[in-house]
């Protein structure tokens, strides 16, 4: 039996019409309200923003269809077995055209929400609960002042809605996520923002669950699927106040109003028929129309037949202004009943059928090797500020549905056994624990006594077997210091696998842009597709559009591994065919912008002679920005690490900095005779 039901059927049990063990109070027409808020927010935050738009005309025909056939059906209906008049009857069919997302839990549940049928009844939840409610204004226009000229304020103040919430909520979002990284504040500002919509909507006369779905919609981009704030807003809806809406729907039914005579059960029986009929065949006709699968009709079918909380304001409305009697109410509660228990069975039956559909098309379709599917991810912590947002690059960077225990590892080298050495080491790992942890991820935190940082993480790879490195940005501690810094570029030297170094000054969420420079010949790589699935998974992570300037035989390349990993995102592409086209382009990045710059080892086959003036000019002009340095993995041995090699970095002195510097300005010098003799 879906928990679903199991909740409807407690508040029967419970409520005043069955042992009467708890009262239908205040806290449950607050929490009840507030659950159904949330069920609707939820709903517009898990939606997949990419296959929304992909799916978006078919949502809206879904909609449309899913709309006007029941309110038609229903009003013919309504006056013909009902014995209603016009206006009663295209009321009574405005509630049978909305529809309730009750059984939205049950497809999270089987991790079915992006497929294209979910989201497209989803998307037709915009069209029906809209109309509704336009329907609903239409019909108390006529009935109090004789006309429908009262839509014309309604529908002005909802383009006047939509458009104030697009406007500014995104950009009170990032401001406020910039500057407030706690995640208690996060999560309050999230429900303000959430309430303050449907408190809006209601005062401009449209329906509260509107606002709280739009709202989701408009911070969709903002609260990535797998971060610390959207577990805290699923774990308090899922385990509070969607339970206190469902067991509060259940107190509402009355099962003894079925023996009040038989104008009652066939009163219910009607409604309950038209109900179900009408939005069968919606989602036939729309499965006709786009040649979708039976599988895909019946998941549509089922999220859009529960009728709940627009049913239940419709005909409370009705009732109070007496254009439906008692026999009406008593029905829509039968009929609440019993659609939510059909949509409740039929959608847990319909999600396990598309789980096992999605399953058997990924087996094969599959085109992802082992190591790229499951990489084994290594993040250098070197202090406990910095971890978070390190474990979550590494998070944003894998594939959500294939992680497995034992492939996240986070790693603090120290080379002293001081006790503030010690506390610094265990906080930092503890930080990072926490961050994976909240995502519902294992993390193995590794703390390790070596010579030096070099020689620990290497070592730690070879005993894990670590595919790809993630660490922080070198911070530059003098004017002659490289922009690497000599430890990372002996790191590089030393290990063929894939490192990822970042510094951001934002939060990822609140990236507006992913700008990626990829070099000449970057697709003959080993590394290539594993850093290309890092970058569509980060953006399709953070939600926003991902720009690669690479040369024109890269582009399609890069195109085949998006698509075929199915990573879903918004994608463009620029020619940069060389490291001047690189500055032009450079002078684009924005601060809320992400540059990620895919660089490669001078042994690799698109290593340029122009990639060394790259770190300086990041350095001299980019300092400002956030980015990321990508050196893909190769194929090869890493040179073994004697002892000498291995003690110089912290114990031999080091090579001259003056020689060094003196050196790198002499490479420039002849660099730029070069140029200047190839324009002569």
């Amino acid at each position: 039996i879906p928990h679903v039901i199991g909740l409807i059927v407690a508040g029967v049990v419970v409520g005043p019409h069955g042992f009467n063990l708890l009262a239908r109070d205040m806290s449950f027409e607050v929490f009840g309200q507030v659950g159904i808020l949330y069920l609707m927010f939820l709903a517009g935050i898990e939606i997949d923003m990419y296959h929304l738009r992909k799916n978006l005309r078919k949502g809206m025909t879904f909609g449309l269809f899913t709309f006007i056939i029941p309110l038609i059906l229903g009003a013919l209906v309504a006056m013909a077995a009902l014995r209603m008049h016009f206006l009663e009857a295209t009321l009574l069919a405005s509630m049978f055209a909305a529809h309730t997302l009750i059984a939205y839990p049950i497809v999270t549940r089987f991790g079915v929400t992006k497929s294209p049928a979910v989201v497209i009844a989803i998307a037709g939840t915009i069209v029906t609960v809209l109309g509704s409610l336009i329907v609903l204004a239409g019909v108390l226009g006529v009935y109090r002042d004789g006309s429908v000229a009262s839509l014309i304020p309604v529908l002005c103040y909802l383009a006047l809605y939509c458009v104030g919430l697009i406007y500014i909520y995104p950009r009170v979002t990032r401001y406020f996520f910039k500057h407030y990284s706690d995640g208690i504040a996060q999560f309050i500002y999230v429900m303000v923002m959430v309430f303050g919509a449907a408190a809006l909507a209601s005062f401009i006369g449209l329906e509260g669950v509107f606002g709280a779905f739009f709202a989701g919609l408009v911070l969709n981009r903002f609260i990535p699927a797998r971060s610390p704030l959207m577990g805290r807003l699923e774990f308090v809806g899922n385990a509070i106040f969607i339970p206190y809406f469902l067991i509060g729907v259940g107190m509402l039914i009355d099962l003894h109003v079925v023996m009040d005579g038989w104008t009652t059960l066939y009163t219910a029986a009607v409604m309950s028929a038209v109900a179900m009929l009408s939005k069968w065949i919606a989602a036939w006709v729309t499965q006709k129309v786009y040649r979708l699968t039976p599988v895909d009709r019946s998941i549509m079918y089922q999220l859009s037949n529960a009728h709940t909380a627009v049913a239940l304001a419709v005909v409370m409305i009705g009732y109070e202004m007496h254009l439906f009697d008692v026999t009406v109410l008593n029905g829509t509660v039968v009929m609440i009943l019993v659609t939510c228990t059909v949509s409740s069975f039929g959608t847990e039956r319909a999600a396990s059928r598309l789980k096992v559909q999605l399953l058997e098309q990924a087996d094969e379709d599959s085109v992802r090797d082992d190591a790229t599917t499951h990489p084994r991810t290594l993040v250098a912590i070197s202090n406990p500020l910095t971890a978070p947002s390190i474990v979550d690059l590494a998070l944003s960077m894998r594939f959500p549905d294939t992680s497995v225990a034992g492939d996240l590892y986070a790693l603090h080298v120290r080379n002293d056994n001081s006790a503030s050495s010690k506390a610094i080491g265990r906080n930092s790992l503890d930080v990072a624990e926490r961050a994976a942890s909240a995502v519902e991820t294992n993390l193995t935190a590794i703390e390790r006594f070596d010579l030096n940082f070099i020689t620990g993480v290497l070592n730690t790879m070879e005993e894990r077997d670590i595919t790809e490195l993630v660490l922080g940005i070198h911070r530059r501690t003098s004017i002659i210091d490289s922009f690497l810094g000599e430890k990372i570029e002996q790191l590089l030297r030393s290990t063929n696998r894939m490192v990822v170094m970042s510094r951001c000054f934002i939060p990822l969420a609140t990236v507006t842009r992913i700008l990626v420079a990829v070099p000449k010949k970057a697709q003959f790589e080993t590394g290539f597709r594993r850093w290309v699935q890092a970058v569509g998974n980060l953006g399709r992570q953070v939600g926003c559009r991902v720009e690669f300037w690479c040369e024109d035989s890269t582009a399609p390349l890069i195109r085949t591994v998006i698509t075929q990993s199915k990573l879903g995102i918004r994608m463009s592409f620029s020619t940069v065919a060389s490291y001047d086209d690189f500055v032009i382009k450079s002078s684009e990045i924005n601060d809320d912008d992400l540059l990620i710059v895919v660089s490669a080892r001078r042994s690799s086959v698109s290593f340029d002679s122009d990639m060394d003036a790259v770190p300086e000019y990041l350095q001299k002009y980019l300092a400002g920005n956030n980015l990321i340095v990508i050196y893909p993995g190769q194929f090869g041995t890493e040179p073994p690490m004697t002892m000498a090699e291995t003690m110089a970095t912290d114990i031999v002195s080091p090579p001259n900095p003056v020689f060094l510097f003196a050196m790198n300005q002499l490479r420039r010098l002849r660099k730029m005779l070069r140029k200047a003799s190839g324009r002569k």
